[in-house]
């Protein structure tokens, strides 16, 4: 679509992060697009979270309209594209509003920004504290220690993903395991069932997993419950619930290439008196 000089210098979008806990994440330049937008779509599903966004600008509309029982969520997401992309490309400063990380499993987001930047717009994207970071806090797990490995939990099961056994294993979206049909809002313990099966191949039944929900309200206390991998299967879960499998194993050192580094490092060393008496020289 071609757009006006004019359309192309006034016409915006900036999609902004509102974080995980309501008001306790959100950061002030976030809040400043949102209080300084012409209008503001809000992509959360709380409709308390929602209404505490609507308290900043008097143009905010709800994004959650979209989605319904049955229909493809790619239909979904293009519908959000299509909805924020009309009003920058009526010179609007548009701001989408999303829960946590705007560019964390949030499709409609990275794809509006892509189109707009195409069409001449100005757009970009606040991060947010996404429920990454909340899991890291609460659950004390440093991803630098021994490693971290994230993957959606379908695309986990639907491709055969090289992983370590001894790092942290994160699936997210635990609650849509097994869904090929892209209109579903959860699965259940029949969908998770060959999922249990996959990770068997390296982790024994008993292997302690943790099933973790970010608070999402003030007054909330984040899930954080443990359980055997074989108690999986029948386990609560919900569509924003996320599985943590610690690792299975120790980390295994890479000998042959420790050794190589042992004579580089002996190498090196050895240079060092002829580097010494080549400057005394000088």
């Amino acid at each position: 679509m071609q757009v006006s000089d004019t359309e192309a210098r006034t016409g915006s979008l900036t999609c902004v992060g509102t974080g995980m806990t309501l008001g306790a994440h959100i950061c002030p330049l976030s809040k400043s697009y949102i209080s300084q937008a012409d209008v503001v779509f809000c992509g959360v599903s709380n409709g308390i979270v929602e209404l505490w966004i609507k308290q900043m600008h008097p143009d905010v509309r709800s994004l959650q309209g979209f989605y319904q029982t049955g229909k493809d969520r790619r239909v979904t997401y293009a519908e959000m594209v299509d909805a924020m992309l009309t009003e920058v490309r009526a010179g609007k400063k548009v701001v989408g509003a999303f829960y946590g990380h705007p560019g964390v499993f949030a499709y409609a987001p990275h794809k509006a920004i892509e189109i707009a930047r195409a069409e001449g717009f100005a757009a970009s994207m606040i991060p947010g504290i996404s429920a990454e970071d909340c899991l890291f806090a609460d659950l004390g797990i440093d991803p630098g220690r021994v490693g971290c490995q994230h993957y959606e939990a379908s695309q986990f099961m639907f491709y055969k993903r090289r992983f370590d056994p001894s790092a942290y294993l994160v699936l997210w979206q635990i609650g849509l395991a097994g869904d090929r049909s892209i209109a579903r809002f959860a699965t259940g313990g029949d969908h998770r069932q060959p999922l249990l099966e996959l990770l068997a191949e390296d982790y024994p039944s008993e292997h302690e997993v943790i099933l973790y929900e970010a608070a999402v309200l003030p007054t909330d206390i984040p899930r954080m419950e443990r359980l055997p991998l074989s108690k999986l299967r029948d386990a609560e879960i919900f569509q924003h619930t996320t599985l943590v499998v610690p690792p299975g194993r120790a980390m295994e050192p890479n000998h042959e290439l420790l050794a190589r580094l042992d004579a580089i490092d002996a190498e090196l060393a050895a240079r060092a008196p002829e580097s010494s008496d080549a400057e005394a020289e000088a």
